[in-house]
């Protein structure tokens, strides 16, 4: 990670196998060379970095984002033949199973951040010997260490549904068997638990970006009471994060997405990657330091001059002409958020552009947020690209906000939180929503689309407010079925877990 050092613990369990005719008091696991917990949380700095190996698992989820755009009408899945990445090809289709590499991974992540966290929590209070370990900060400490477990869940419930809920200890092999499917209520409510206490225990402003704030907690718990339909508790929260002053928006859009925009006034809370050190693991291409969707969304065969500003790729997730088609004349975002590669070609001459063949469901289109950049990776080239992932901006909270507000009866902060989104669009007045009820609610989800295409969101918006079928229906979608994906099949033939109906 950028700025946080990521330290994998690897941490293993103790064997109980006695050697020899020693009495198990006499055995020590150091003598079989065996790490226990009594090795951790020793001091401050312990706690510390096992804190920040709590956040690698962010860094893992990265299909997250590209899932929610393919599986909606924004972008395709397309890369180099109907083959090509086939677990991401069958949620383009809708034709997803339970046996799916990408959705498994993703669960599998978010459930090792999850441990992670509640390794920390089981010694909270008094670490493996029984000492109390205290020092300053450990409070605001446990506080980004909720906002992760909530981060976490709610990355599962909004993809699963009810989903395994445990929170006072790690699981291991022995609780298998045991583990059952909370509901999705539940879920949210441990949710909103981790992320009260994260939002009482944290600072305002971190001094090493990336680290949770009082204001991320916020908005992302503002997110959460949106997606339960509790929409004046989600106006209130939120207007916390916009009341606070701490951000704006940048009137260039274009620069939220170069390096220098990184962590800037609008970064609500961004996962942080990076490019110091080399990445070689193809067997483990998520779980690098880099960002490994950047390459994914790049021009196939690109080639040109030294000049030109984009490195090739694989051409997957590629925007779709309806989503282009949705930006009114004289909207910015546009051109940020899809390359027309052809009129790029054209524009641009003297780069000498070519580009070998055609992606399969060529759309003529590219996600120009992530397109792979050149000075943006190093080692090996496709697994270290340094984009952070703006996982909640300000434009967001806006959007959100104006969503709530307008679902509370507020119809004219909704009109001022969307309408400050719209300014920045096109860069003058004449383009203010006056609408209200239901004509604002649409203009607001209508927004949402086109602020944040390519961004992960667009999928679980219209799950959320019911629009999925009239809208994806033509594309395969199934009411009753696709609004879950489904749990991945090892995770039930392992622990009996039920499956989402139509699975």
């Amino acid at each position: 990670m950028k700025n946080i050092q990521v330290i994998l613990l690897g941490l293993l369990l103790a064997g109980t196998m006695l050697v020899s005719c020693k009495k198990w008091v006499d055995y020590d696991p150091k003598d079989d060379f065996k790490i226990t917990d009594l090795e951790y949380f020793k001091s401050e700095a312990d706690y510390r970095s096992i804190a920040v190996g709590a956040y690698a698992p962010l860094q893992w989820l990265n299909q997250i984002v590209p899932v929610g755009d393919i599986i909606s009408d924004n972008s395709v899945t397309g890369g180099e033949s109907a083959s090509d990445v086939l677990s991401l090809q069958q949620i383009n289709n809708f034709t997803h199973t339970p046996v799916n590499g990408t959705t498994a991974d993703l669960w599998q992540s978010c459930y090792e951040g999850i441990n992670r966290v509640n390794y920390m929590h089981q010694y909270k209070d008094k670490n493996p010997a029984g000492q109390t370990i205290t020092f300053p900060g450990k409070d605001a400490l446990y506080g980004e260490v909720y906002f992760l477990r909530g981060y976490y869940y709610f990355t599962l419930v909004k993809m699963f549904g009810g989903v395994p809920l445990f929170v006072d200890r790690r699981l291991d092999f022995l609780d298998l068997g045991t583990i059952t499917r909370a509901t999705q209520a539940d879920v949210y409510k441990q949710i909103e638990t981790d992320l009260a206490n994260a939002i009482a225990a944290l600072p305002v402003v971190q001094t090493e970006k990336g680290r949770a704030t009082k204001s991320a907690a916020q908005a992302l718990l503002g997110k959460v009471y949106l997606y339960q339909n509790k929409f004046a508790p989600a106006a209130a929260m939120l207007d916390n994060v916009i009341n606070s002053n701490a951000y704006s928006l940048v009137s260039d859009f274009n620069s939220i997405f170069l390096p220098s925009g990184e962590n800037g006034p609008e970064s609500v809370f961004e996962i942080q990657y990076s490019n110091g050190s080399a990445t070689y693991d193809w067997g483990h291409v998520t779980r690098g330091q880099g960002n490994y969707s950047v390459q994914q969304c790049g021009i196939r065969g690109l080639n040109g001059t030294a000049a030109m500003p984009y490195n090739p790729g694989w051409s997957t997730n590629l925007p779709t002409q309806n989503l282009a088609a949705a930006y009114a004349a004289g909207d910015k975002r546009k051109a940020v958020t899809v390359l027309d590669i052809e009129a790029y070609k054209t524009a641009n001459p003297a780069f000498s552009i070519t580009y070998q063949v055609a992606p399969y469901q060529n759309t003529g289109l590219y996600n120009q947020k992530y397109l792979p950049r050149k000075g943006e990776t190093s080692g090996q080239v496709e697994l270290n690209y340094s984009n952070n992932f703006r996982t909640i901006r300000y434009a967001d909270v806006l959007l959100m906000a104006a969503e709530a507000h307008n679902k509370s009866g507020d119809d004219t902060k909704a009109q001022t939180y969307l309408n400050l989104v719209r300014r920045r669009a096109f860069g003058d007045l004449l383009h203010d929503v006056t609408s209200t009820g239901t004509a604002l609610y649409d203009a607001i989800l209508a927004e949402r689309r086109l602020e944040l295409a390519m961004e992960g969101e667009r999928f679980f918006d219209l799950v959320r407010t019911g629009k999925a079928p009239a809208v994806l229906g033509p594309l395969g979608f199934v009411a009753g079925k696709h609004e879950l994906f489904p749990i991945p099949q090892g995770e039930v033939d392992l622990a009996g877990l039920t499956q989402n109906p139509g699975y």
